[in-house]
């Protein structure tokens, strides 16, 4: 995400500022042009004053624009030095040429603009006082009040009332610009954390496949190869038939592989349902060992959704696994039983059984648990001397 300018950063509202840099330029245009028309100043004088109003200009366009849209933000030293240059330009001008004091609509508002307020104010207050000084000057202290007092007055009460709604609107853009600010380094922080948070699930459900499918199809090859090198001088058959289990059951790894790579669904699915899926978990079970294991549905026969069936897949593989690497058990049951409002899916085996208290959970229970929870379903072992029990329960 690309980051805001500085003069973005400043105050967003400064995109109209260029109304300011009309404003300003209509001011210059027009008292110079008033000058340049009047019959009462001196060729010296006004050459005087056009000079100083041009300089003024040059110094708003070359110093002060910038001190006042990016420089403010990171200090008032740029501001102050424009402001200080304004008040001299200024005050030669007004006492070579009173009627240049029209400049002061002008250069109030880029004194406002430039200070904080405070300091805009001690000089607001001076520079709005040249009119009543040349009147000293020319015509003696006892005219000021006649002749400027009132106007003067009202120059300073104005140009304080304005001055002070500029600094309110330039506080009020920067405490946007600071929110906007926040809220772009909340959204950025936002869409880290939602990557991490992506990664993450996705290890987490690499993992749980890889161990769902390939370590349990790794392991089931250890145990075939080991089968057939123990009967290989005994019974050349039966080994051969150990063998044969392996082949297969490299292939539906290699399978299981190339659809975890694509992200498929399992390949045990295959074309078929949830039902041949079970029972051909079922089969190879009895295959690879003398395990008696019988699979039964009971209710409704319909489709589930893909999640679902995968997680009940998932469900029976590890308890099988479990029952071939643990139980010692002689007898497995699966039931699959479905209704109106959900599946539930029991395995039970006459094992040794262990303690759940106890017994510290691998990662096939605790990945059972979290594939039951990711669509809202629930996990249970009971475990004891006769055996265990573990039911699942997930909502159609």
């Amino acid at each position: 995400m690309s980051r805001p300018s500085p003069a973005s950063a400043f105050d967003a509202g400064l995109r109209w500022f260029r109304l300011w840099d009309g404003y300003f330029a209509l001011g210059y245009v027009a008292l110079v042009a008033l000058l340049l028309n009047s019959d009462e100043p001196a060729p010296a004088a006004k050459a005087v004053t056009v000079a100083c109003l041009s300089l003024i200009a040059v110094w708003y366009v070359t110093f002060g624009r910038r001190a006042i849209l990016l420089d403010r933000a990171i200090g008032p030293a740029r501001g102050r030095i424009f402001a200080a240059g304004l008040a001299v330009l200024l005050t030669v001008a007004v006492l070579v040429e009173s009627s240049a004091a029209f400049a002061l609509f002008a250069v109030c508002p880029m004194v406002f603009m430039s200070l904080r307020l405070g300091e805009a104010i001690a000089v607001i207050i001076p520079i709005n006082l040249l009119p009543a000084l040349t009147v000293v000057i020319d015509d003696g202290i006892g005219e000021v009040v006649p002749k400027v007092g009132p106007t003067t007055l009202l120059t300073i009460a104005f140009a304080v009332f304005f001055g002070t709604w500029i600094n309110r609107v330039i506080a009020q853009s920067e405490e946007r610009a600071e929110l906007i600010k926040e809220l772009e380094q909340s959204r950025e922080e936002v869409e880290r954390l939602s990557r991490e948070a992506g990664v993450s699930a996705e290890r987490a459900r690499l993992a749980a496949e890889i161990h769902d499918t390939l370590a349990q199809g790794f392991t089931s090859l250890v145990t075939l190869v080991q089968a057939a090198e123990s009967e290989l001088d005994g019974d050349p058959a039966k080994a051969r038939r150990h063998l044969e289990l392996a082949a297969r059951t490299a292939r539906e790894n290699l399978g299981e592989a190339r659809a975890l790579v694509a992200g498929l669904m399992p390949s045990a699915m295959g074309t078929g349902s949830l039902d041949d899926a079970i029972r051909r978990q079922v089969e190879r079970l009895a295959e690879e060992t003398p395990v008696k294991a019988t699979y039964r549905v009971e209710g409704e026969s319909v489709a589930l959704p893909t999640a679902t069936e995968v997680v009940l897949l998932r469900t029976v593989q590890e308890s099988l696994t479990n029952v071939r690497k643990h139980a010692g058990a002689s007898m497995v049951t699966i039931c699959l039983r479905v209704n109106g409002t959900a599946a539930n899916l029991r395995v039970t085996d006459d094992g040794s059984g262990f303690d759940p208290s106890r017994a510290f959970e691998g990662y096939g229970l605790r990945g059972m648990r979290s594939r039951a929870g990711q669509i809202g379903g629930s996990l249970s072992v009971h475990s004891g001397v006769s055996g265990t029990t573990v039911e699942l329960e997930v909502p159609r």
